[in-house]
């Protein structure tokens, strides 16, 4: 059948407040027209991120009732260090509560002031915990990557030599080297099993372990399949293994491809490496066989794995986006190509030409899509990644909308209602006016600052 459908059925429902257009415009002017800060019941449609705001399935809330909280040694954490080693061949699991932990504790060990770690686009908490820690990140997204019209199946990948002089120009200052599956900050793309391999090779070749940041591990996995020539015949488990087995350690936020509502995890293979982060976790999250989590929310991710594989429900994922992405292109309205794997991004600067990238048009856009039809999304762009860690400020090298969407949340009729919505705004786009920051943190800034119309 050419129709997708959701390949499963709704069990349990919540309720959506329905809101006027001025009801929500008063709201956002209550939160600063930050959409962070709008309260979730004020919400339509939230797509502002696909992290922790899946549903889980019967199983995973079954597994939830298997749960041993036992403060060590309990059976949860075995049946979840069974599934991440099922799918990812690391020697030490270690689990925390979120992605963003995982990365706190391994940067901790690795990064520190005039360290610079390379990666093929650093997403917003990984680059947060970098910087704090005094060192530098720096994106190596190749060209097409860059270019929101390029056709090109595998946008993700790292730039190989950009790379090889990285390495030989910042020789002894590079304590690792990252990459981001998919790659979230530059539209959700995919990178291709060959990168994976040649860019662990050449951090090989240098000495340095090579960690892979694998919140979107299964889309990517889905991607290489259907793209990479050679890869058609092949499982998705085994794609996944073959992805993470010439890696040294990774990072996870299990929020994403674990279908978990929280959680996450560091994995490495070396033995010292993994006895500094258990210290920190000790210290920081809790005892290494709960990491911040209770025993059902591990059972909840161990089961979560074994689903995520799924191909019918990795199809119905990336279709969804397809679809999206071939109704607002039809209209006109300027869209990432081809469909990420877990969002449908707008390319605010060609949408905006009259707003400055430092007056932030795809928050213009977030903004008034949220008045407009209630959808909350997230701008990837200048208010993002502008800020400098010498403080100063420089317009980013994308404007990007992001509408994430929750795992097995939303219907198709949910789909249709976007379309629609960005119907509405496309008739009042020229008449969008910039913003600028009132006030703003040192770090990660586009949590909590507050805005004002230009």
């Amino acid at each position: 059948m050419k129709t997708i459908i959701e390949p499963f059925r709704i069990k349990s429902v919540e309720p959506i407040r329905v809101t006027t257009r001025s009801e929500r415009e008063a709201k956002l002017q209550a939160a600063h027209h930050n959409l962070f800060k709008l309260h979730a019941d004020d919400v339509l449609i939230d797509l502002l991120t696909d992290s922790g705001t899946g549903a889980m399935s019967a199983e995973q809330w079954a597994a939830m009732m298997r749960g041993d909280e036992s403060y060590a040694g309990s059976r949860s954490f075995e049946r979840f260090t069974n599934a991440v080693q099922n799918l990812m061949p690391f020697k030490h699991i270690i689990p925390t509560h979120q992605g963003r932990a995982a990365e706190a504790i391994l940067m901790s060990i690795f990064a520190g002031k005039g360290h610079n770690i390379p990666s093929n686009t650093h997403f917003d908490t990984t680059r947060g915990n970098i910087e704090a820690s005094g060192a530098f990140a720096h994106d190596l997204n190749i060209a097409e990557g860059r270019d929101g019209q390029s056709e090109h199946p595998f946008k993700g990948n790292m730039d190989l030599a950009a790379l090889e002089t990285f390495m030989a120009t910042h020789g002894d200052s590079v304590p690792i080297v990252m990459i981001t599956i998919t790659n979230n900050a530059g539209g959700g793309q995919p990178v291709s099993l060959e990168n994976i391999r040649v860019v662990a090779d050449i951090a090989r070749a240098h000495g340095r372990p090579f960690i892979i940041d694998g919140c979107r591990f299964a889309e990517n996995a889905w991607f290489i399949k259907q793209r990479e020539p050679g890869q058609g015949d092949r499982s998705i488990p085994e794609i996944v293994r073959d992805c993470f087995a010439v890696a040294d350690g990774m990072t996870m936020s299990a929020k994403k491809d674990a279908f978990g509502n929280i959680g996450g995890w560091l994995a490495l293979n070396d033995d010292g490496f993994a006895e500094q982060a258990r210290v920190k976790l000790i210290q920081t999250e809790g005892f290494p066989t709960y990491g911040g989590l209770a025993g059902r929310d591990l059972d909840a991710l161990a089961q979560g794995l074994t689903e995520i594989v799924d191909e019918d429900y990795l199809r119905y994922r990336v279709r969804t986006n397809e679809y999206i992405v071939e109704r607002l292109d039809a209209m006109g309205i300027p869209v990432v190509k081809p469909a990420g794997g877990h969002a449908v991004f707008i390319d605010a600067k060609r949408w905006l030409p009259h707003i400055d990238p430092l007056h932030y048009p795809a928050h213009a856009v977030a903004c008034r899509l949220y008045e407009i039809g209630g959808i909350r999304s997230c701008e990837i762009g200048s208010v993002m990644f502008g800020r400098q860690p010498d403080g100063s400020e420089k317009p980013a090298a994308i404007e990007l909308v992001r509408l994430a969407f929750p795992r097995r949340t939303y219907t198709q009729s949910h789909a249709d209602y976007v379309v629609e919505a960005f119907g509405e705004l496309q008739s009042e786009i020229d008449t969008l006016k910039g913003f600028q920051i009132t006030k703003e943190p040192a770090l990660m800034r586009h949590f909590t600052c507050q805005f004002a119309c230009c």
